[in-house]
């Protein structure tokens, strides 16, 4: 009994001996972090500080880094703030309708295809239910409103006419709208009730084609009574 009562001291002494140890390595990560965070402390036993308020200091230090790294990235975000013509079309594709967002600019030979082929005016007068919006991009803030008045769009009911402000060149240049990325033009998105049904990237579009996603976009897609294959 008197040897067991031994080695059971001895275990006592050994756990202590452990704790310490531990304590001691947690005491010099501590002031190693002390030490990076600008802190003087040179031995955190003798400093006002324990263990236990360095853990609160050390969350205020890094909820000033949080702060700081917010304040650096609020104007990188309002430099990439929408335009009107962005806000414009964030807000018609909310319409239970269909919308087509159409990206296009005077100068572009694609977009002049398109429009020679007379493929959009027949789709909005064909379409009146859709809205189209013609978003003149890459373009200088200028709209195309007299090319598009040459073949009868302009002034539809349905159509709306926008320009977005940027420039065609330089680092102002636009590299997404509606956020959406955009690196060619034309471009046709088909919106409905704020979900983009069909996205066209990029190039000259087929009017049969698009007829058809306009008619899909109105389809609710329900198999419901329908036999399973199982």
């Amino acid at each position: 009994m008197q040897r067991s009562g031994v080695e059971g001291s001895r275990e006592v002494v050994n756990r202590l001996i452990r704790v310490e140890r531990l304590r001691s390595r947690t005491s010099s990560d501590a002031l190693q972090l002390l030490r990076r965070f600008g802190m003087t402390a040179l031995n955190i036993r003798r400093s006002a500080l324990s263990l236990g308020c360095f853990a609160s200091i050390l969350e205020q230090k890094m909820l000033l880094v949080r702060l700081l790294i917010l304040i650096v990235l609020l104007p990188v975000a309002s430099l990439r703030a929408e335009s009107p013509s962005e806000q414009a079309v964030l807000a018609a594709i909310k319409s239970p309708q269909t919308t087509v967002v159409h990206l296009w600019a005077p100068w572009c030979s694609n977009c002049q295809a398109e429009l020679k082929t007379g493929g959009w005016t027949k789709m909005i007068n064909e379409n009146p239910q859709v809205k189209f919006c013609f978003v003149s991009v890459w373009n200088d803030g200028q709209d195309g409103h007299a090319m598009l008045n040459k073949f009868g769009i302009a002034d539809q009911p349905n159509v709306t006419i926008l320009a977005d402000p940027r420039p065609r060149r330089g680092e102002n240049k636009i590299k997404q709208f509606a956020s959406l990325p955009l690196s060619w033009i034309p471009t046709t998105w088909i919106y409905k009730g704020g979900d983009l049904r069909y996205a066209l990237n990029y190039g000259e579009i087929r009017f049969p084609v698009l007829q058809q996603f306009l008619t899909d976009s109105q389809s609710e897609w329900s198999h419901k009574g329908e036999p399973s294959i199982e």
